[in-house]
């Protein structure tokens, strides 16, 4: 896989530089259309409109254990003995509790009116008075003195009426969407999903399956990328391997900008003789080559395709798809992904662009080599709450970013000693934030 060339005497960009340079790119496809979809399958989405609550959370008192309900001015006393006047499992509404009576109830169940304590059934004694038909459920003995509003979840404590549980631009995690179906909400309006086109360029790419002929490689890069953006919420369309052609890269790029947002592609954007990409993009459209002050990574082409020919074709949607391409060593692409690609993701979607936010935690490594770029090392969490190394940091080697659990964002000319502070990203949080 071909990665572009340094331009001999070009500044290298920060990371950081870079990024506001994509979110600032992003701008002319930031994401507006909107669609009403089921709560149930509204995870990973945006919300477009803010959640507004029609009722309190809870509607009623209700009791968060299994136990009894009672006035706590009727037991002034551990071992107090009160009838049971009635059964209360969730879902019933009961009738206001008579004074000197307690009421069994189960977790979730209404407080009856009148009661303004819940004693967990471990701390009462069930008194069974078989044959008194007046006390058909019998006594209750409580073991302890119950304190007022213990073990009651108050109406309204979660969530009062009118209040905004959730705002637009919000991604929806599994609790948010518990929330919003706490609050009535059986749909929600979200923005539509980034559409996305792939492709990879090089004559030595086959796909697995495939017979592996001298010279040529698996196209891993297909599978990572094709992931990383499911993974972001993306539909995602899948151009295959475009020859290295000039004409059959333009061809691929047209038809890629036609119905999609953004194109992403990895390798063949260096100015060698057989790298297409770069002139392709060009005559397309536009594209800027950088040098990013990153390892691995470094070169990242971030432009745009028209949508429809320049040359008097068929128009497509009219505008522009961004496009982005990657390098094409595996763990270089991959990172260049979660730190750039994400960037512009986000930023169409309205939602902050900013890299998560780095846990400082130790090292169990040395690392001696400082680089003259800022690093990402693959680490992995291990159960002394510390950071291994991965052994081989190389940018080809793909198995260091399944056996990690995160980057150390190591700063540039920086060493690092066993036992020192470093910055740790989650690659939980970077995949599909």
């Amino acid at each position: 896989m071909n990665t572009p060339a340094a331009t001999p005497g070009r500044a290298l960009l920060s990371l950081d530089e870079a990024l506001a340079r994509l979110a600032a790119g992003s701008a002319t496809q930031v994401l507006t259309a909107t669609e009403q979809v089921s709560t149930f399958e509204a995870l990973g989405r945006v919300l477009a409109a803010d959640v507004r609550s029609a009722l309190d959370v809870p509607p009623a008192d209700n009791t968060s254990m299994d136990g009894y309900a009672m006035r706590a001015a009727d037991v002034p006393a551990a071992g107090t003995v009160l009838p049971v006047s009635q059964r209360l499992p969730a879902g019933v509404v009961g009738a206001p509790l008579a004074p000197g009576t307690a009421a069994r109830i189960f977790t979730g169940a209404q407080v009856p009116a009148g009661a303004d304590a819940v004693v967990m059934q471990e701390e009462c004694e069930a008194i069974a008075d078989e044959g008194n038909a007046s006390q058909p459920l019998g006594r209750v003995r409580v073991r302890t003195v119950p304190a007022s509003g213990q073990w009651i979840r108050r109406r309204g404590e979660d969530v009062h009426a009118g209040a905004t549980v959730l705002v637009r631009g919000t991604r929806l995690t599994p609790q948010a969407l518990g929330l919003a179906a706490s609050v009535g909400a059986g749909t929600l309006q979200v923005l539509r999903r980034p559409r996305v086109a792939v492709f990879s360029t090089g004559d030595e790419l086959v796909m697995p399956g495939e017979a592996l002929k001298p010279g040529a490689i698996y196209n891993s890069n297909r599978f990572t990328l094709r992931g990383l953006l499911q993974a972001a919420g993306c539909n995602v369309s899948d151009f295959g391997i475009v020859p290295d052609r000039l004409d059959a890269t333009r061809d691929a790029l047209r038809r890629a900008a036609a119905h999609n947002d953004l194109i992403v592609t990895s390798g063949g954007v260096s100015v060698g003789e057989e790298d297409h990409l770069r002139p392709a993009v060009l005559a397309e459209g536009r594209i800027e080559n950088w040098q990013i002050a990153m390892k691995p990574g470094k070169p990242l082409a971030f432009g745009a395709v028209r949508r429809g020919s320049p040359e008097g074709g068929a128009a497509g949607e009219g505008g522009e798809a961004l496009f982005v391409g990657l390098p094409g060593n595996p763990v270089s692409s991959f990172v260049t992904f979660v730190l750039c690609v994400s960037t512009v993701l986000r930023a169409m979607q309205g939602l902050p662009t900013g890299l998560p936010r780095p846990l400082p935690l130790r090292a169990a490594f040395d690392w001696p080599r400082a680089d003259k770029r800022r690093e990402f090392l693959r680490v992995r969490l291990n159960e002394a709450g510390e950071l291994e190394l991965f052994d081989n940091q190389s940018s080809g080697v793909l198995t260091s970013a399944v056996w990690a659990d995160g980057l150390v964002d190591n700063p540039a000319g920086q060493r690092i000693a066993r036992g020192d502070t470093v910055r740790y990203l989650p690659l939980a949080e970077l995949v599909a934030r």
